[in-house]
């Protein structure tokens, strides 16, 4: 499954990338982190190829910089967060206060979240800027929270900038084989997923037992 989604989403960044450059690279971060499955570990370090090709960039006329990508993927990565909030706030919050119970979300549970993000909101939302899966759907949870939008934004961006800087110098450095840098984060894909899965199995039991 995995092999077929870089089939489809390789082809897609590279004509993207030849007609928009950093612009492409601005796109498909703002569509990986509004929650839609394109992900960074491949926009980024291909990004990062480009680089290593001394390519043309298309607007610029100039060669692809390691420093435009990474600017490229840092505001790519804000534009698409800031949307996931929203869609949080000002749909997901309405929606699960009106019909959470029917999918095992309380008032309380919402409360609970409220409270988190309030003292935790900071250091959640940086430290989730860093993790697989985690990253592309802190957004949400952070705008039901109603976590306030510059404190979101702020530590997004602090978040954001080393997972952008490391990625893209992956496929700076890898060159031709900048796919390794997806398949060495495997792992912890794997990891973050089941800490996700058992945390949701832990959360639906703990309802169900109530």
């Amino acid at each position: 499954m995995l092999d077929a989604l870089e089939a489809i989403v390789i082809p897609f960044l590279e004509s993207l990338y030849t007609a928009f450059g950093y612009a492409g690279v601005v796109l498909a971060m703002a569509i990986e982190s509004a929650a839609i499955p394109l992900p960074s570990e491949l926009i980024l370090p291909f990004a990062g190829w480009m680089v290593s090709r001394g390519l043309a960039e298309p607007v610029t006329g100039t060669a692809w910089a390691y420093w435009g990508a990474v600017a490229a993927g840092v505001v790519g990565n804000t534009l698409g967060s800031l949307v996931s909030y929203y869609v949080g706030r000002l749909g997901g919050r309405p929606l699960l206060e009106r019909y959470g119970k029917y999918v095992l979300i309380s008032h309380h549970d919402l409360e609970i979240a409220d409270r988190w993000f309030a003292r935790w909101g900071e250091a959640t939302v940086f430290f989730s800027r860093m993790l697989p899966i985690v990253r592309t759907f802190i957004s949400v949870p952070a705008g039901v929270a109603r976590m306030p939008v510059w404190r979101f934004l702020a530590f997004s961006i602090l978040g954001a900038v080393p997972w952008v800087m490391l990625l893209v110098w992956g496929g700076m450095i890898l060159g031709d084989n900048w796919t390794q840098v997806k398949s060495s984060l495997r792992g912890l894909d794997y990891a973050v997923a089941a800490v996700l899965v058992a945390g949701v199995g832990l959360f639906v039991w703990r309802h169900l037992r109530k």
